[in-house]
């Protein structure tokens, strides 16, 4: 009986993956025939329309209550919109990620994609060493590692597929074309990372997931579980570790910053503190966060959350 029960529900559950996939898809054969600002302005729409209507709205409001107890309820569920538009937006903009990244560090004339710390990309790709760079799920962090090639830097970054299968295999196929290589993040990712520094390039890693077996640290002042992957990588390699982010601005613009390697603790061995180098990715984030906190997935499981009552507005 349990294990009837078990087919039953895995069928079940593989026909609401391949339902949501048939949704996206044409959502996103829609969005392809729209010229891509009218398709991203219409996604972003779409998004603060549709993100409130879903269950993990209530995990988002949850999220952000927790965060910043001090803001009034209607500021929090104004950034639970804006979270909605910006991961919309961020569909659409998989269809044209290689018109979008459009930084050209020759250009005479701006396009979409300015760039906060080009010396440092231009010293770093005249160094022609390996580095680890970290990032977070904010504005379109997709742009990344396409400005990297821009300055001639191959960055093999660590990907995370979607937990539903169809648009995991549309979505890696996506990113291969207009992102360089890939590591997708399960059994043996580390290994894949580790081959990529064992051979002299660079790695990119998204730092502000859950991660269950990670260590515990605080997320805005919360305990949260983190993966300790890019400390232990940055233990064993000696590589140089630059934050890096992107963020949306008015007019359908970027402006990606790369910032200087930073500074890791150490234990009293002189090796480093793996503990308290993935703390020190949290506080990095956490400030990217507070600065633009509609631009972050607030409807990611990042807290063991308990209860939380919606304040007056």
């Amino acid at each position: 009986m349990n294990m009837l029960r078990y087919r039953i529900w895995r069928t079940a559950n593989r026909a609401r993956y391949w339902l949501e996939a048939r949704v996206a898809f044409s959502l996103l054969a829609i969005a392809k025939l729209l010229p891509p600002g009218t398709a991203i302005e219409a996604a972003a729409w779409l998004g603060r329309t549709l993100g409130p209507l879903t269950p993990r709205h209530t995990l988002a409001l949850d999220n952000l209550r927790l965060a910043f107890p001090e803001k009034p309820e209607s500021e929090i569920r104004e950034i639970a919109l804006g979270m909605w538009g910006n991961m919309f937006r961020l569909g659409a903009e998989y269809l044209n990620l290689e018109k979008l990244a459009d930084y050209d560090p020759n250009a005479t004339e701006p396009g979409r994609v300015e760039v906060a710390g080009h010396e440092i990309f231009d010293r770093l790709h005249g160094e022609g060493g390996s580095y680890i760079f970290f990032t977070a799920h904010t504005g379109n962090f997709e742009l990344l590692p396409a400005c990297a090639a821009a300055f001639g830097l191959k960055v093999t970054a660590l990907f995370r597929p979607p937990n539903n299968p169809y648009i995991a295999k549309r979505l890696l196929a996506a990113r291969r074309t207009a992102m360089g290589d890939l590591v997708p993040s399960m059994a043996g990712a580390a290994w894949g990372l580790a081959k990529v520094l064992d051979d002299g390039d660079s790695v990119g890693l998204l730092v502000d997931q859950k991660f269950n077996r990670g260590v515990t640290t605080t997320f805005f002042g919360h305990e949260a579980r983190s993966n300790p992957l890019l400390a232990k990588l940055a233990r064993k390699y000696d590589r140089p570790v630059h934050p890096a982010r992107c963020i949306r601005l008015p007019g359908g613009r970027y402006r990606l910053e790369l910032e200087e390697a930073i500074d890791l603790p150490r234990n009293g061995d002189g090796e480093i503190d793996i503990a308290a180098t993935t703390q020190l990715l949290n506080d990095i984030v956490e400030r990217w966060v507070r600065e633009h906190p509609d631009q972050w997935m607030w409807f990611h499981r990042r807290w063991e959350l308990r209860e939380i009552k919606p304040r007056n507005s």
